[in-house]
């Protein structure tokens, strides 16, 4: 079996989350149960760090995977969804699962998913699994893929549990406050193992104590944290490379976590030197992409996975900032005609799916100062464009419809002066294919 069959098999015969929203969740672990016993047990063999959360998640588990190996151990990394290739999910140290270890674990276990019928999400994370043991991870960061109770991550048993910031998304499967989210979420908090929180409401933080109470166990929060972290925040030099303005509160959430775990879990990180040197190169240690991923500069092109209200107001927060300093640079430039005299303009392409909570992610877009250009990732589970666009308008958005995103940001990109800055934003999807085809575009010229 070669990778694209074996891909392929994964994509058609098993509820695929990413094509079908809702309907391919499963709720459960005793089908994970089942596989992870069939294939001996592998999610036993390592140490592990689960990381939930509705926004941060990703970014917390790639910066700690980073620190982690900085201190000289072997790593594993999972994390979802991809945004160009399948294997970006599974990682050792940051590089990649090989593309043949995932044919050969799909063909030699092919009975036990056609009997067990997995969904996609659990036949990767027991591929993941798998592939730590094979590899001799020393410790695993595990980030879960929706909710955290019944989650397919959540069988094992972590030396650390992270939740991260947490919002209304995925509220017809996680519920419809914030508070309900949150006690899902709460389900990877286990008996004994200390749990770290990132920032978050207090009516949130209380459920999440509560819950540690009921487990015995110690609950660490940013809102509150030790003498000697909060002096790491404030003393210590980072300067990362993850450049979103939202991952301020993402590396505090890290910092305290590294406390933990050398304090609690006898796993030594907690260093200025060691964070330092991380999280300066965190995107090129863990091959993290698309959290406001700055592709051009001429014009500026960034990237950002934003795909909830949540998300939204904070890339739009650091989108004003960014045209702002456009057009400080704009009104500084030398009068003597070889500027043009419009000043710089925000071009924002944007998809969404259809499962979002749509109107209040375009409510926090601005109106009249940006062009946009409404789009539709290769997903089934996209919102069609033109929808997108008759609903945006009917908001008093300016713009047009694009059936795909490699041609709204070919048109954004052509309607750009060098002074405007382009955002790509809205899914997963629209980055995943907006950074296809930019590799496309740079390998031709």
């Amino acid at each position: 079996m070669t990778y694209t069959q074996a891909i392929e098999y994964l994509y058609h015969s098993q509820p695929v989350f990413h094509l079908q929203g809702a309907s391919a969740y499963k709720p459960g672990l005793d089908n994970m149960l089942k596989m992870m016993e069939a294939l001996g047990n592998p999610h036993l063999k390592f140490k592990t760090i689960h990381v939930a959360g509705t926004n941060g998640k990703g970014s917390t588990a790639h910066m700690l995977a980073a620190m982690l190996s900085s201190a000289g151990l072997r790593v594993g990394l999972y994390t979802s969804p991809h945004l160009v290739d399948f294997t970006e999910r599974i990682r050792v140290n940051g590089r990649q699962m090989p593309r043949d270890r995932v044919a050969e674990f799909v063909e030699e276990n092919m009975p036990l998913l056609e009997q067990l019928k997995p969904s996609f999400f659990e036949t990767t994370t027991a591929i993941a699994f798998s592939y730590f043991a094979y590899k001799r991870v020393d410790i695993a960061v595990v980030e879960v893929g929706l909710g955290g109770r019944l989650d397919a991550t959540n069988i094992i048993t972590p030396e650390l549990s992270i939740i991260t910031g947490i919002g209304l998304d995925h509220t017809d499967l996680l519920g419809d406050t914030i508070e309900k989210i949150a006690a899902e979420k709460a389900g990877i908090i286990k008996h004994g193992v200390p749990v770290v929180v990132g920032e978050v409401e207090t009516s949130v933080l209380e459920v999440f104590r509560q819950k540690a109470q009921q487990e015995l166990t110690d609950l660490f929060s940013v809102s509150q944290m030790p003498d000697e972290v909060t002096e790491a925040v404030n003393n210590w030099h980072i300067v990362c490379q993850l450049k979103g303005s939202y991952q301020d509160a993402n590396i505090r959430t890290v910092l305290l976590a590294a406390y933990v775990l050398e304090h609690f879990c006898n796993i030594h990180i907690f260093s200025e030197k060691l964070a330092v040197s991380a999280l300066a190169k965190v995107c090129d240690m863990t091959g993290l992409h698309g959290r406001w991923q700055v592709l051009d500069d001429s014009p500026l092109l960034i990237c950002d996975i934003a795909h909830n209200p949540q998300g939204i107001k904070q890339v739009v927060s650091q989108l004003a900032d960014e045209y702002m300093r456009l057009v400080r640079q704009w009104m500084c430039r030398p009068l003597d005609g070889t500027m043009p005299q419009r000043q710089p303009r925000m071009r924002i392409v944007i998809g969404i799916v259809r499962d979002k909570d749509i109107d209040t992610m375009l409510r926090l877009l601005p109106v009249h100062s940006a062009d946009y250009y409404f789009t539709q990732a290769s997903t089934p589970r996209a919102l069609p464009a033109d929808e997108l666009c008759q609903r945006a308008t009917a908001l008093g958005y300016n713009g047009l419809a694009y059936s795909t995103v490699s041609a709204a940001l070919r048109q954004a990109l052509s309607d750009s002066r060098n002074d405007d800055v382009v955002l790509v934003t809205g899914s997963n999807y629209v980055v995943g294919d907006a950074l296809r085809y930019w590799k496309r575009r740079t390998a031709n010229l």
